[in-house]
């Protein structure tokens, strides 16, 4: 009994310990209540100042639970996204070190419904980077691999960071669902599940796997893109049952 007794003591602290690196990160900060989404009014603790605030215990919760569901992917493709200035640099940070596809910048109409046609434009990209590191462009002249060499920057600009996608991803996680609509969109049309860091603003319920948060401040958004990059990482090593 006693042993059962410490164990339950330990996971209370790990539990205020995470809230509390979550407050610290400023993840309860919400969006003016002026601004706020009907759904989003469960995940909140208070209004103060005219300024929502989260439940940081509701966060805590809801983040273990798409922890547990990434893990669950085993591997399997899931697409970071985030496009916003303030946020492209730690998604493609957290995307490249857990070896995952993402798009750190403007989406792309099309990308998840329309991707045998994107496909082929990265295949494009793939193909010219590999003729130029082979030295296969020297045949063309000056003017002719300039304008070949500009047209692997746009697609570079473009679809970068999908190269190791070759087929749909199984997840996307999504920095702010409001600015990434349109990738919600083509998800939920087919029917691709979302694990998503959104603030009051944004529709919770298009959102298999929503983490109530601060989506605008640096260290909110780092800490929860972590927490999600290395559960990726941890799934990858060990298959298990995904999570329906």
């Amino acid at each position: 009994m006693l042993r059962i007794k410490v164990d339950f003591v330990s996971i209370v602290r790990l539990m205020i310990s995470d809230i509390k690196t979550l407050f610290d990160a400023g993840a309860h900060f919400a969006l003016p209540k002026s601004r706020r989404h009907p759904t989003a009014a469960p995940f909140l603790f208070a209004t103060k100042d005219h300024t929502d605030i989260f439940n940081l215990e509701e966060t805590e919760r809801r983040l273990e639970d798409a922890r547990t569901f990434v893990r669950s992917l085993a591997g399997k493709h899931m697409l970071f996204v985030g496009g916003k200035n303030e946020v492209t640099e730690i998604v493609k940070s957290a995307a490249i070190e857990a070896g995952a596809p993402y798009v750190a910048g403007r989406w792309i109409g099309g990308t998840l419904t329309n991707f045998k046609n994107i496909r082929k434009r990265i295949d494009r990209l793939q193909k010219l980077m590999e003729e130029r590191e082979r030295g296969e462009l020297e045949k063309y002249t000056k003017r002719e691999r300039l304008l070949i060499d500009r047209e692997i920057e746009e697609l570079l600009a473009r679809f970068g960071g999908l190269v190791s996608m070759i087929e749909l991803p199984a997840a996307l996680f999504v920095i702010d669902t409001r600015h990434e609509h349109t990738a919600i969109r083509e998800a939920v049309q087919l029917g691709i599940p979302v694990v998503a860091l959104l603030s009051s603003d944004c529709d919770f319920s298009l959102v298999k796997y929503p983490i109530p948060a601060n989506d605008t401040s640096i260290r909110s958004v780092k800490l929860v893109s972590d927490a999600i990059k290395e559960a990726y990482v941890e799934g990858k090593k060990v298959t298990v049952p995904t999570v329906k």
